[in-house]
């Protein structure tokens, strides 16, 4: 599989917002990822599979100094298990350490098991845990921080084994 991993824009929405709904019980509106667009400390992005360009995941992040947050990341669930999450997510921050990133931050449900492991892959680690952050789902969230002066795979690329290839416009 190869995947385009390109800025989120308006084009993109209707097939962003179809894999948020089917990722997620409590899915952000569409004026959310409208405002990440817009917002000055946005980074969001998606992956396009090729040649088809289907969006296949997108991920959200903040850059403010030298932090970045991730703030929303999923796939579509006929893609899911495939490297794409993972790629994405390094594509994401290895742009975010570009732009002066030092340190990325996320929050978790503990119950998330795929996504720890993939957090965990690319070198993040628990730091705190906020009690019933998630309301609803009566989950606390886990903290998990990553410096990505010494995360490996930085340096030496994603470690991906499938034909993922990141290009620009």
């Amino acid at each position: 599989m190869r995947l385009l991993v390109t800025p989120l824009t308006r084009r993109h929405l209707p097939e962003v917002v179809a894999i948020e709904r089917a990722s997620f019980a409590r899915p952000w509106a569409p004026e959310l990822f409208e405002a990440e667009i817009r917002h000055r400390h946005a980074l969001p992005l998606v992956a396009q599979s090729l040649p088809a360009g289907m969006v296949v995941g997108y991920l959200c992040l903040w850059l403010v100094a030298e932090e970045v947050q991730v703030q929303n990341l999923a796939v579509h669930p006929a893609f899911r298990r495939r490297g794409v999450g993972r790629f994405l997510l390094a594509e994401g921050l290895r742009e975010a350490h570009r732009r002066g990133a030092r340190l990325a931050t996320l929050e978790v449900r503990p119950s998330n098991l795929a996504a720890r492991r993939l957090y965990a892959s690319l070198g993040f680690v628990e730091t705190g845990r906020r009690p019933g952050y998630y309301q609803a789902e009566g989950e606390d969230a886990l903290l998990l921080d990553c410096r990505l002066e010494e995360a490996a795979w930085l340096r030496t690329g994603t470690g991906k084994a499938l034909d993922h290839r990141r290009r620009s416009n």
